[in-house]
């Protein structure tokens, strides 16, 4: 049975109009494998008119990994890509050098009552690639693997896991799915040596003799499988991989250096523009943006 190292409880982050929870990075364990960042998006109910509205800002360093169960979001970034994100896809933006993005609820949704329940993940990209030109792909649903072991229901999102291999390119070794596992049942997962961790979303797991409730992540010593039987009908995300190396970060900025994250800090001051090296506006959304937080108690990077 594989050994719980830690369990992490969610924090409730305001993002200006709905909550988040946030689980990594954590004050005792940062990353789990390349995943350095988790935000557990909703469930959010919007009234008529209203919606999410992330603004225009930056990332260097990252790859953002956007999954939505309901509710659909608009996305837009400095590449000029303008792109619905529904249930079910994966969207991969790797920022490398630079990009910018902003996250909204679409005009029409905003017609009407509307809600909003996904995840967002960043993965911390090897050093070879923290410069790479950004990019952005979209991976429709059902382009994604679905399988079942016995009566559980898997689907995976990246990397490769259980013999299935996913569409979603990644530059590191990982392993990102939803499983779906009805009450009683038992999933064990090999992780093969890799970091890797469960997290719940509805219902309650038991992990290493463990209860695990909702919004929590359970971590696995490394090495040992996910054992994870469910008290309840529960659904999952599991991931993982093998470790990338000690990352600053600071913001939205994710490096292996100070330095490439100062420079990042610099860049972002006067804001995205034709002139700025690393950071170009958001065609069609180019109006505002979210400005460099100011640098209270800590001006340098948290170590990763």
């Amino acid at each position: 049975m594989g050994k719980i190292q830690l369990v992490i409880p969610p924090r409730e982050k305001d993002l200006g109009g709905f909550n988040v929870r946030r689980i990594l990075p954590y004050a005792t364990h940062r990353m789990v494998g390349p995943f350095i960042f988790f935000d557990h998006m909703g469930p959010a109910d919007f009234r008529s008119h209203e919606g999410m509205d992330v603004r225009p800002h930056p990332h260097v360093g990252l790859a953002t990994v956007t999954y939505l169960f309901t509710g659909k979001i608009r996305h837009r970034d400095s590449l000029g890509s303008d792109q619905l994100i529904e249930p079910g896809a994966i969207n991969w933006m790797t920022a490398g050098k630079g990009i910018v993005h902003s996250e909204r609820t679409p005009s029409f949704e905003r017609e009407h009552e509307n809600h909003m329940h996904g995840i967002q993940l960043w993965v911390a990209l090897p050093e070879e690639f923290e410069d790479v030109a950004p990019s952005f792909i979209h991976h429709p649903a059902d382009t994604l693997p679905e399988f079942t072991i016995g009566e559980i229901k898997l689907k995976l999102l990246v990397g490769n896991a259980l013999g299935h291999t996913s569409p979603v390119k990644a530059h590191s070794d990982l392993f990102y799915l939803e499983a779906n596992i009805t009450a009683g049942q038992l999933l064990n997962f090999p992780v093969l040596g890799c970091e890797a961790a469960a997290y719940v979303v509805t219902g309650k797991i038991r992990a290493d003799g463990k209860e695990v409730d909702p919004y929590s992540m359970a971590i696995v010593e490394t090495g040992d499988d996910l054992e994870l039987e469910a008290l309840t009908d529960s659904k999952v995300m599991i991931l993982g991989g093998s470790p990338v190396g000690k990352r600053f970060i600071y913001w939205n900025f994710v490096a292996s250096s100070q330095e490439k994250l100062d420079r990042a800090k610099k860049a972002w001051l006067p804001g995205p523009g034709p002139s700025n090296e690393l950071f170009k506006a958001i065609p069609g959304d180019d109006q505002e943006f979210i400005p460099l937080p100011a640098e209270v108690g800590n001006p340098k990077g948290t170590i990763m």
